[in-house]
């Protein structure tokens, strides 16, 4: 069970500590509401200060994450297993105990130092736990609908353009065109790739080869066309893409036909991908370090 409210000292000013070393003090108290449990998610607003300076957040009421047990002492879920529905508290711990987990912090931050990391909560609502499981399995049975959907219409793009290959585990199909004899892509790899990418019904949407963006009528003027570098696993890359490079050779020529899943999903990507759009890659792996 959560620790509640037990005190093991008053620290002098308002505040009192559970075992676990989390200080706390209630601003509003609405014990006849609605109390936060484990696997439910509140609503409410948050202001985080490290000692008496206030770190960017959003000031409107947002949804807080699923709630779990607390695993660590000072972990804030501790806290907010102890909030109703119209409560407001503030909460403290020492940084140094969650910097030493390897939570960030700011720029102004000093180890060592004593600082003390704040968050002053209110909760305006909560999706019950039986609420936020039928949401999940709606998620979850939308999502196989879609992927239906997207498996039906990749199958026919693959059918009639001839192509040949097996889905990975993911829904990812990977068409080796030319197999590379360089160095294979890895995490931590910086590689140079030039690459296309169009919609199923052949629309392009973005290319780093400029022979390709003028035959499309979609040259940019002024951009400098060419290879794109990046460092595997340092920059956030969709899925398919991440998926379909690791393990090929420089020198490789590949197409990836991916579901919208393994791409931009339903919030889709700028004027041509609309939300739920499976996308085709050609990639060819200049160079891997």
């Amino acid at each position: 069970m959560v620790l509640v409210a037990t005190v093991l000292a008053s620290c002098g000013d308002g505040f009192r500590k559970t075992k676990s070393g989390l200080e706390y003090k209630f601003l509003v108290q609405n014990k006849g509401a609605i109390k936060i449990e484990v696997g439910s998610i509140p609503v409410g607003t948050v202001k985080i200060s490290l000692n008496d300076s206030v770190l960017p957040f959003p000031e409107t009421a947002q949804r807080f994450w699923t709630i779990e047990e607390p695993r660590f002492a000072g972990d804030i879920n501790e806290g907010l297993l102890m909030m109703h529905v119209g409560d407001k508290a503030i909460f403290r711990i020492c940084a140094d105990s969650l910097f030493k987990r390897g939570a960030r912090m700011p720029d102004f931050y000093k180890a060592d130092a004593g600082m003390m990391l704040s968050y002053e909560i209110e909760i305006t609502d909560v999706v019950t736990k039986a609420e936020a499981d039928e949401e999940r399995q709606n998620l979850i049975e939308a999502m196989q609908e879609q992927a239906n959907v997207d498996d039906e219409a990749i199958k026919k793009y693959m059918e009639e353009n001839n192509l040949k290959a097996t889905p990975e585990a993911s829904g990812l199909y990977i068409i080796v065109n030319k197999k590379g004899k360089g160095e294979p892509v890895q995490i931590g790899s910086t590689i140079a790739v030039n690459y296309t990418g169009r919609l199923l019904d052949g629309t392009l949407f973005d290319t780093s080869r400029e022979a390709d963006a003028r035959e499309a009528k979609k040259y940019q003027e002024g951009r400098e066309y060419g290879p794109m570098t990046y460092t595997v696993g340092s920059q956030p890359m969709i899925k398919g893409w991440e998926e379909g490079v690791m393990g090929q050779p420089a020198g490789s020529d590949i197409t990836l036909v991916m579901p919208s899943e393994l791409a931009y999903g339903a919030r889709g990507a700028g004027r041509d991908i609309l939300p739920y759009s499976p996308l085709v890659f050609n990639l060819t792996i200049e160079s891997v370090e």
